[in-house]
């Protein structure tokens, strides 16, 4: 009669771009410690918008720290990006079994995917083989991530037991609803919203102009299966994001230039 052999505790390597600090990385790793191994591994100071940026030009310095509850974690003075590099090539004695990205501080939808550390740390996920989810709360003043750890810890679960195709990574938004919890779940697409920025001009005390961006998001979009709309309408939206960004559709457009005809003199 053969023993029964024990499977090794998920890995989980946690990460994000509002900073070690933040927190919403805490509450985070605190509910994900219920479902595997998590390793934190997270940029020192806030990254927002820095979009898949790595770093070569510099040293990449990291530091293991401690936080309370058992929160620890190493801080790397570098990206999003290059804090999943790190964790994976070096802080990890094997490949994690997912990174999860978040839990971000406001909605990563439309345009703004482009921008997103969050968004970036899966990806660079899933360019090393190794599947990933971002998520992030749409909300900004007093967030209270305690629904979104819950969904997280949901989608967690189902990722590791069903498998999340390759090559993609998996974009969730949690809406801010009045009673805390979300209407369901939408599959989405990632729409066109974008935010309509204004810079304000001040002048700082030696008298030299500087700008600060400010702006507010703006959708046009009315199609429920579109990620900022689905969160509109109270829905969790996910959104399943590849890094190939060909447009295929551009093909025969560009197919017809006469600079790609063969007999072209």
């Amino acid at each position: 009669m053969t023993e029964n052999k024990q499977l090794p505790e998920p890995l989980i390597l946690v990460t994000n771009d509002d900073g070690f600090y933040a927190n919403g990385i805490y509450a985070l790793q605190q509910t994900l410690t219920e479902v595997g191994q998590t390793v934190v591994v997270a940029p020192e100071a806030e990254k927002s918008a820095v979009g898949h940026a790595i770093t070569i030009s510099d040293p990449i310095r990291i530091s293991k720290l401690e936080r309370e509850n058992g929160f620890s974690g190493y801080a790397v003075a570098g990206t999003p990006a290059d804090c999943v590099k790190l964790g994976i090539k070096v802080v990890l004695e094997r490949k994690p079994d997912l990174v999860v990205s978040g839990i971000n501080r406001g909605s990563n939808v439309g345009m703004s995917v482009l921008y997103s550390g969050t968004v970036s740390a899966a990806t660079e996920a899933v360019i090393l083989g190794v599947p990933a989810i971002a998520i992030s709360l749409d909300a900004w003043i007093s967030p209270d991530y305690s629904y979104a750890g819950k969904i997280a810890k949901q989608f967690v679960k189902t990722a590791l037991k069903k498998g999340i195709a390759p090559g993609v990574a998996l974009n969730i938004n949690v809406p801010k609803t009045p009673n805390g919890e979300a209407a369901g779940f939408r599959v989405t697409r990632q729409g066109t919203s974008n935010y309509e920025e204004r810079f304000d001009k001040r002048i700082d005390p030696r008298q030299n102009v500087y700008y600060w961006m400010d702006g507010e998001l703006v959708s046009k979009e009315e199609d429920p299966s579109v990620d900022d709309v689905a969160l509109r309408e109270g829905y969790v939206s996910v959104t399943p994001l590849h890094y190939n960004l060909t447009s295929d559709e551009s093909f025969e457009q560009l197919n017809s230039w006469e600079e790609f005809q063969n007999d072209a003199s």
